[in-house]
């Protein structure tokens, strides 16, 4: 481990002429050191230390490392614009910081969530010092892997974040008033307005927050394109790259679906690491699970490894690895593989690797006690299972990927609610392993012209505690092919896991039509979130006729358990 020279602050400006500052931690030896550039919109000093070493213990291991507070965050200069700016920004950034005193002109990118969004838009232009990303926990799709999740919008996430960042500009503005009204808001979301998903607290304090267009803009507005990474693959898919995720991770399905694409070009070593950790932070206890020690982050170590190899040429073997390390919860072990299963990226399984079928058995009473789930489909016409929604009191988010706090809890008086339709196999008699991604199938009837469904896979522990697996959301909008009671096919896919299921536990699918607030109660109107209008939600009934769950299983070798 090499001394750190004190902090320094510098500054470039951009060809637009905006300063944009950072702090930049050297090494306090002489000779010549690649760069490790994060840009971020928080304020530089916090540097994701929320789930990363501090900058100087990455200093210390022989890099110049630069924290750059991003266009109108922090103490740099201009208007911020969510994402707007960054692929000019942080272009010229990566040349600036290849030219720092000391620069060997190898420069590395880290940084999770927003500031993994940051790697790859300063990589679309293709700067020549940029050599290797680290990008963790964002969004390959902006539309679909973070904003909305089935065409329903993110509402606690989206909105904590927006009032976290509108906070900000006040702050920087210094406008007491409106600082405090948000710093309130934060730790009370505002889910009790008229226009429940459209506070009014964000249109008259922050009127040019990003939120309001990630309400209003339709999936086919070019917007999304624009600022979604996956325009732009063939741009930096010559990069190497460490890609980062967590189970719990609400942006988990971007970080694969970018692997997943990198991968399959082939043009650069891409490697993947998920751990049992929500967005932050990444530890060994997630939820009430305690994962041990081997769910420590190991992550601030093997990036180092991964900017020894690329950014200073030591052969240290990280090439020579099994790219893939997945992290089996409830057997708590690491997992090397030479390629992620096709299951967790592609719903469309080989007829060489088929995955397992559970079929929902409705009873009529699924809503008062549990029905079968079951390898077999029904062999006579079941009676449809009825779910009343009420939006008076919508079934609350609890856990899982997107809500807060993420990760298990026991979900056992949430499945005894008579709006939540459960099924459930006979327990397992040995313990094997789930993993991929679980997609649902129901077959749906509505007396509205729109509803949500929620889907929970759950193991139901011998002690009778509801654990869950894996969640996934869909709003059903109106459409000219679906009449009102007529049954629709709505297929659901749920957060990918990777778990060993413990011998003598059963399977559990939970059904219901609410995940509050975790998305925004669906009025049944058809009407946008943006306008709708809580004295206007209907109470909803749906009709459960028919049903299934798949997932990828492989049984555990016992033969060799002492």
């Amino acid at each position: 481990m090499l001394p750190v020279c004190p902090k320094q602050t510098r500054s470039l400006l951009t060809p637009d002429g905006i300063r944009l500052d950072a702090d930049v931690y050297t090494p306090d030896r002489p000779g010549d050191f690649p760069v490790l550039l994060m840009r971020q919109p928080y304020g530089r000093a916090i540097a994701s230390t929320v789930v990363y070493a501090h900058p100087t213990w990455y200093a210390a291991h022989g890099y110049i490392v630069v924290i750059q507070d991003v266009r109108g965050r922090g103490s740099s200069e201009g208007e911020f614009r969510l994402f707007a700016s960054e692929i000019s920004d942080g272009e010229a950034t990566v040349h600036w910081a290849a030219n720092l005193p000391q620069s060997n002109g190898n420069v590395g990118m880290y940084g999770f969530s927003y500031q993994g969004m940051t790697q790859l838009y300063a990589a679309v232009n293709r700067p020549a010092p940029l050599k290797a990303l680290c990008p963790a926990m964002l969004a390959d799709d902006l539309y679909a892997d973070w904003a909305y999740e089935g065409d329903a919008f993110c509402l606690q996430a989206n909105l904590g974040w927006a009032i976290q960042l509108a906070a900000e500009t006040a702050r920087r503005s210094g406008d007491e008033a409106a600082f405090l009204r948000l710093r309130q808001a934060a730790h009370n979301l505002p889910l009790q307005d008229p226009l429940p998903a459209n506070p009014e607290l964000l249109q008259h304090l922050a009127p040019d927050s990003f939120y309001h267009d990630w309400l209003h803009r339709p999936s086919s507005d070019s917007y999304w394109a624009t600022l979604s990474p996956k325009t732009y693959h063939d741009r930096f898919a010559h990069l190497p790259m460490l890609h980062i995720g967590g189970w719990f991770d609400p942006y988990l399905r971007g970080t694969l679906n970018l692997y997943q694409a990198m991968a399959d070009r082939g043009q650069a070593p891409q490697h993947l690491i998920i751990g049992p950790w929500a967005h932050l932070p990444w530890g060994r206890k997630t939820g009430i699970i305690d994962y041990g020690n081997a769910a420590v982050s190991p992550v601030d170590q093997l990036q180092i490894r991964w900017f020894d190899y690329w950014l200073k040429g030591i052969d240290n073997g990280i090439t020579n690895e099994k790219p893939v390390q997945l992290f089996a919860m409830g057997s708590n072990t690491w997992q090397s593989l030479e390629q992620l299963p096709a299951s967790f990226t592609r719903p469309t399984r080989s007829p060489a690797h088929p995955p397992t079928h559970l079929h929902l058995h409705p009873t009529g009473l699924a809503s008062m006690q549990s029905a079968p789930l079951a390898t077999q489909p029904p062999t006579t016409p079941p009676i449809a299972d009825r779910l009343v929604h009420d939006p008076w009191r919508p079934v609350p988010a609890l856990g899982g990927h997107a809500s807060a706090p993420a990760g298990v809890f026991d979900r056992a008086s949430l499945d005894d609610r008579s709006d939540v339709l459960t099924y459930t196999t006979e327990p397992y008699p040995e313990p094997w392993h789930l993993l991929g991604t679980p997609i649902v199938q129901l077959t749906v009837a509505s007396d509205a012209v729109s509803f949500d469904l929620c889907a929970v896979l759950s193991q139901v522990l011998p002690n009778g505690q509801v654990h869950p697996i894996a969640q996934g959301y869909r709003r059903v909008n109106p459409s000219p092919e679906r009449s009102i009671e007529f049954p629709v096919t709505v297929t659901i896919p749920l957060q990918a896991t990777y778990i060993q299921i413990p011998a003598d536990a059963a399977l559990r699918l939970s059904i219901s039509a609410a995940c509050f607030p975790a998305y925004p109660v669906n009025p049944g109107t058809g009407t946008l979130p943006a306008a709708a209008r809580a004295i206007d939600a209907q109470i909803i009934t749906l009709q459960i006729q028919a049903g299934s769950v798949q997932f990828d299983r492989t049984p555990i070798d016992l033969s060799n358990n002492p």
